[in-house]
């Protein structure tokens, strides 16, 4: 049990809930850590008038431990992934890049799930080998469990084969393959292979993608198969990306950030870019990160305001407008709290009395020049050194805020 698991029944008041469903008034409950199917009989009362709250977003695909590591600044675009890859062999030499490997592995896997925290991210598919840093109890992110993975055709020996990755993975739990991301016909002859290899399935979740074709995306959707969008990390080292639409309107479409190496700086930031180039809808970006990964996940608790699940929350302000667009058009320091398991994680220093009452002690802390609370576990002096535009403010007491939310028990 992670151990900041919220104890206290908590009822969120006045807020709007909100999922790519629709939007719901009612006051909602949290109970141990979920979403109650009702209100306690005494609950800790939140009145959150003014506020909407977003399930806790799903990063479908992303590399923890090398958000540090500068990227690769010359040669773009390149045919695909491998020529990527092979540039970046003499990117190795480099004193900044060598500093940042330099770092203990478990620290930056405990930096990438920081990063993706502080934008209202809570669950991630890590594609990667385990690392037993990521079994930690207080971990700051969710992640994608009981998988099967491997990575593209073309590199042999870094990762389990993929014949034998996905014969070994049951057709309940995922399977994750990278494609070359290639914009020539590279991406195609792998899923022509994967296909041919019988490995094109209900279960099979397909990284990238850019090359594909239309008869691709037929087949993609044909198969129950599904693609993990990461548009930022293929307009940078591709010059495109796929055209999501289709996908999209079959369910078979998540949203993912790669990781700072070669896409976005969060989740947040990628939503963003692409509701400005007016690729999808804010409501179908919110399904992207939440419902459609979920259901392409095998992650039936996370996703969702629906009772049992998860209690994983993004709580922003109402700014008017359509509901989504308040959170797919916001950047991170705009987030009022970031909720996992019932407990905020950082937040807005009006909400120190939630901090306070679950019991967790709250860090002062400033996020791109916003004052905030990070909760303690979090705010080990080594980690926020890796985040740029994180900073902890010495010589203050978290408790001391006035909290302007209004709580109490009723």
């Amino acid at each position: 049990m992670d151990v900041l698991q919220a104890a206290l029944d908590i009822s969120l008041c006045r807020a709007m809930s909100v999922t790519s469903a629709g939007a719901s008034r009612a006051p909602l409950p949290i109970r141990a850590g979920r979403i109650g199917a009702s209100l306690a009989a005494r609950a800790w009362r939140i009145d959150l008038r003014d506020h909407l709250i977003f399930p806790g977003l799903i990063n479908a695909h992303e590399h923890l431990h090398v958000n540090a590591v500068p990227p690769l600044r010359s040669g773009a675009p390149f045919p695909n992934s491998y020529a990527w890859i092979a540039a970046f062999q003499a990117h190795f030499a480099e004193p900044a890049v060598a500093a940042a490997l330099q770092v203990p592995k478990a620290l930056r896997l405990r930096h990438g799930a920081l990063k993706n925290l502080l934008a209202g991210t809570t669950c991630v598919a890590h594609h990667d080998p385990w690392h037993a840093a990521l079994d930690a109890t207080d971990f700051p992110v969710a992640l994608l469990r009981d998988y099967g993975w491997s990575y593209a055709l073309g590199w042999p020996g870094y990762g389990p084969p993929v014949s034998s990755s996905f014969a070994a993975t049951p057709a309940d739990r995922p399977w994750l393959i990278h494609l070359a991301e290639g914009t020539d016909a590279t991406a195609q002859a792998e899923l022509d292979q994967l296909d041919q290899l019988g490995c094109l399935a209900a279960n099979s979740v397909l990284v990238h993608g850019v090359g594909l074709r239309e008869r691709d995306v037929d087949r993609v959707i044909a198969s129950g198969a599904a693609v993990v969008w990461c548009p930022t990390s293929n307009h940078a080292l591709l010059g495109r990306s796929l055209d999501p639409r289709r996908l999209c309107a079959a369910g078979r479409l998540a949203l993912g950030s790669d990781s700072r190496l070669s896409g976005a700086r969060d989740l947040l930031d990628e939503m963003r870019a692409v509701a400005a180039r007016g690729e999808l809808s804010p409501r179908q970006l919110l399904g992207l990160a939440t419902t459609d990964a979920a259901r392409i996940l095998r992650l039936p608790s996370r996703g969702s305001l629906a009772p049992g699940a998860r209690a994983d929350l993004v709580i922003v302000e109402d700014r008017g407008g359509d509901a989504e667009s308040n959170l797919t058009g916001i950047r991170r320091s705009d987030i009022r709290a970031v909720v996992r398991d019932g407990v905020p994680r950082i937040a807005d220093p009006d909400f120190a009395e939630w901090f306070a009452a679950t019991g967790v002690d709250a860090v002062p802390v400033t996020l791109d020049g916003k004052p905030k609370l990070l909760a303690g576990p979090l705010a080990e002096p080594a980690l926020l050194a890796l985040e740029p535009g994180l900073e902890r403010l010495a010589g203050r007491n978290a408790r001391a805020h006035d909290a302007t939310i209004e709580a109490g028990c009723y």
